[in-house]
């Protein structure tokens, strides 16, 4: 009920947002505005989740699991590629993603009862099937928009933190608790938003040239 009064009230301002976004999607890549893809939800039931398309269209998802699989097997923060630079990523892709406006046709999946408005996110299939027995308690409850992992660092955390975070969020979920995420959401967006930028802006700094040493005619000058 919270979900679908939520969703229904705040309409009225989300539609002219995704509007802009499709607009601006529809110009600047070609291929269609949104993107659909099958995902892992509520006791591990396959369902197709919506999100605004920021890769270009074909690209080559192996990638991503091969960037999965370090994260998974690494004990190293959750950093997304966006933030090293992903070519496949369109204009004005990393900004939609950063902010989580891409992710607002997922409201479909809402109203559709496939999603909730908080919750673990819903992961991909090859990714599922790298869950240990007991990470699969995640899938205990809806996944969500937003959910306890997303206001606790996010990227900042590793993936047994993140899976940890979850099964937390689905013993202990509460409507408290599920509007205190809410609340905190647009705060961890902005703090998400903020590394994306700082990141960016690192990664475009000039890589500064080693000095010229004179007297120095070869490589074995220096290392004698």
């Amino acid at each position: 009920m919270l979900d679908v009064t939520l969703v229904l009230v705040t309409l009225p301002l989300v539609l002219p947002v995704m509007a802009c976004i499709a607009l601006l999607i529809w110009i600047v890549s070609e291929g269609p505005v949104l993107f659909r893809q099958e995902r892992i939800g509520y006791l591990g039931k396959r369902f197709t989740c919506f999100k605004f398309r920021t890769m270009a269209v074909g690209t080559d998802t192996s990638i991503h699991q091969g960037h999965l699989n370090n994260l998974i097997n690494s004990d190293v923060p959750m950093v997304k590629m966006d933030l090293k630079g992903d070519p496949r990523i369109i204009t004005f892709g990393v900004p939609l993603r950063a902010s989580g406006l891409d992710e607002l046709p997922q409201l479909i999946n809402v109203l559709r009862g496939e999603m909730s408005l908080v919750g673990p996110r819903p992961c991909v299939r090859y990714e599922y099937e790298k869950y240990l027995p007991w990470q699969k308690e995640r899938f205990n409850t809806l996944p969500g928009l937003t959910g306890l992992w997303q206001v606790s660092g996010k990227n900042r955390t590793t993936f047994d933190e993140m899976i940890q975070l979850d099964i937390d969020y689905s013993r202990s979920k509460t409507l408290r608790l599920d509007l205190l995420i809410m609340a905190k959401t647009i705060p961890a967006l902005i703090v998400q938003m903020w590394d994306t930028k700082m990141k960016a802006k690192k990664n475009l700094q000039p890589v500064r040239s080693e000095p010229i040493i004179r007297g120095a005619r070869s490589t074995g000058d220096f290392q004698r």
